[in-house]
């Protein structure tokens, strides 16, 4: 904690409005007394912070609101996950179509807006200089999101016509929603699905009807959900995992190695410079979408079924190619 987060902490520990003891600074702190009292003059002296001792009741208090004309801390910059945590929750929030929430949402977005302005940084300066592009967002029916959280938070079964991408067919399915997911900025419903009997996740924007059913929702342990989503690669996750090896050329080992695909995953040179990579999956779909990607500059070491489907769309998209060069 270096000493500007310190006075943050101070401030904090202060701004409850009792007495604090010097234990309790020491303590939160992590510093000595020493540098607990040059911090505390540092405060005063220069940052015209209103700290007195109050013998009485044994502790350090504010004599005056510390939010004042006359004392400011200096500015306090975020790290990456938190401005990244605010700038979404301000996109997400901003993204909102005019609804029942809409007077509860102002105040949010307000308050957003504080927090990421600062003493030496303004919101309007934080948001003209970071930007969070999105991509391959998919368009989502807000009536149907509504129904899905609706009956996802009420714990009742919903009746659902999903339409399947991969094989071009819509099926009804009565399900009992356990979580929504937000990946790859699209949602997903992770669902107990009583036509399959097993964890099934569901693209709510591919939800073309929704209603929520009397029955009460069937109650799958949080274990048995990581184990479904966690255990494998990308939102097309479950129990049986195979685990795939894949190596990165040199100069795309540069960026796939700072990058992290699984939890689980496991990676290192060799000695020729090249990134080996291997991870845990159940549905290869997501993963052979990003494995080709990379082109050919990564290949598919094993399992040999995950090789051959690489292989099979490398050369289906060269036919696709030499067919338009030969019309």
């Amino acid at each position: 904690m270096d000493r500007t987060e310190r006075f943050y902490q101070i401030d904090q520990l202060l701004q409850a409005g009792h007495a604090v003891p010097i234990e309790r600074f020491l303590s939160s702190l992590g510093v000595s007394r020493a540098t607990f009292k040059r911090d505390l003059e540092y405060m005063r002296d220069r940052l015209n912070a209103p700290i007195e001792w109050d013998r009485f009741d044994g502790g350090y208090r504010y004599t005056e609101p510390a939010t004042g004309p006359t004392f400011a801390l200096p500015g306090l910059w975020f790290n990456a996950s938190e401005v990244h945590a605010l700038l979404t929750m301000q996109q997400l929030l901003a993204d909102l179509q005019p609804g029942l929430l809409e007077a509860q949402v102002r105040p949010l977005q307000a308050r957003l807006r504080a927090l990421l302005g600062s003493a030496d940084h303004s919101a309007e300066e934080v948001e003209r200089r970071f930007r969070l592009v999105s991509a391959a967002r998919r368009t989502l029916s807000v009536r149907h999101f509504e129904t899905v959280a609706s009956a996802t938070l009420r714990r009742r079964r919903l009746l659902i016509s999903h339409f399947s991408r991969q094989t071009g067919t819509t099926t009804e399915r009565t399900v009992s929603p356990q979580q929504l997911i937000f990946y790859r900025e699209n949602w997903y419903l992770l669902a107990w699905c009583h036509l399959r009997r097993d964890i099934r996740s569901f693209a709510v924007d591919a939800i073309s009807e929704a209603a929520i059913r009397d029955e009460a929702a069937k109650e799958v342990s949080r274990g048995a959900l990581a184990e479904v989503m966690d255990s494998g690669y990308g939102i097309f996750s479950g129990r049986d995992v195979t685990w795939a090896k894949l190596r990165f050329s040199p100069d795309r080992a540069r960026w796939v190695a700072a990058e992290t695909w699984h939890p689980q995953q496991i990676g290192s040179f060799d000695p020729s410079g090249r990134w080996v990579l291997e991870l845990p999956y159940n549905d290869p779909r997501e993963l052979l979408m990003d494995v080709l990607k990379h082109g050919a500059s990564v290949e598919v070491l094993s399992p040999e079924s995950l090789r051959r489907q690489v292989i099979s769309e490398l050369d289906a998209a060269r036919l696709s190619y030499l067919g338009d060069y030969a019309s």
